[in-house]
């Protein structure tokens, strides 16, 4: 069994790794990162006789992803996760990053599943897990760019979810939807969350379980589900006041 992992030199996408190699998955893993990719080949090689691949590509260069996909066949897992967030203002933040974020947070998570999705279709197996976030669920108010991704996310998922369903295929589609969690986003979104956040290799290893017994919305912690459960009986726009407060208290001054 393989499994393709994107965003998998840090955080979750390097915990979930760990996980599925101990399980002995023989892995792709695909960071820009590639130093950092070569130190966890040889961590994970020393562990497990399963093979680990690694690939140090952009996935924001929308001809990089299309590569992969000619590069790396056969996958029975697609993990999508590799991503970034910011956080301001929306006239203040930087356009340059935010479309940076939007070509990695949708356009390759966009092209990866649909590109597999194809090739597990046709062989009526394979499973596709997509990072999101309590964030695609509400308004997010200085991290609006961040937010509208994750809400991408969440939507293309359900809607292929519902055709897989209608077709019948064995195929499989997951959304992994955490809140905080302690990992390197808080560096680059320049935010320092003032709030518990989630061990990363605990939220990884509850996806991976999850993701295996075929759940579709896997949200780690009560706190999340019981958010994502009332923001949708209240209305939105007192949401994004509530988002608008909580997202002022963690920016870095």
């Amino acid at each position: 069994m393989k499994a393709l992992i994107t965003g998998a030199s840090s955080g979750i996408g390097k915990d979930m790794a760990r996980i599925l190699n101990k399980n002995g998955y023989d892995l792709v893993l695909v960071a820009r990162d590639e130093k950092k990719l070569r130190e966890f080949q040889k961590e994970l090689e020393n562990l497990n006789n399963a093979r680990v691949e690694i690939i140090s590509m952009d996935l924001s260069i929308e001809e990089n992803c299309k590569e992969l996909h000619k590069c790396v066949t056969d996958v029975d897992i697609l993990i999508n996760n590799a991503g970034f967030g910011d956080c301001g203002n929306f006239t203040k933040t930087d356009l340059n990053k935010e479309l940076s974020m939007i070509r990695t947070n949708i356009i390759a998570y966009h092209i990866l599943t649909k590109l597999y999705l194809v090739d597990m279709k046709a062989k009526n197996s394979g499973k596709i897990l997509n990072v999101a976030s309590i964030a695609g669920f509400m308004p997010g108010p200085l991290m609006a760019t961040y937010y509208s991704t994750k809400s991408y996310v969440v939507r293309l998922s359900q809607s292929i979810r519902e055709e897989l369903k209608k077709e019948k295929s064995n195929v499989q589609i997951s959304i992994l939807c955490p809140g905080p969690v302690k990992t390197n986003f808080n560096n680059v979104a320049n935010v320092n969350f003032h709030m518990r956040e989630a061990n990363s290799f605990h939220v990884a290893k509850y996806a991976i379980n999850k993701f295996l017994k075929r759940k579709f919305y896997i949200i780690p912690g009560l706190d999340v589900k019981f958010a994502i459960f009332f923001s949708h009986f209240i209305p939105s726009s007192l949401v994004a006041k509530i988002t608008y407060m909580v997202q002022k208290r963690k920016i870095i001054k």
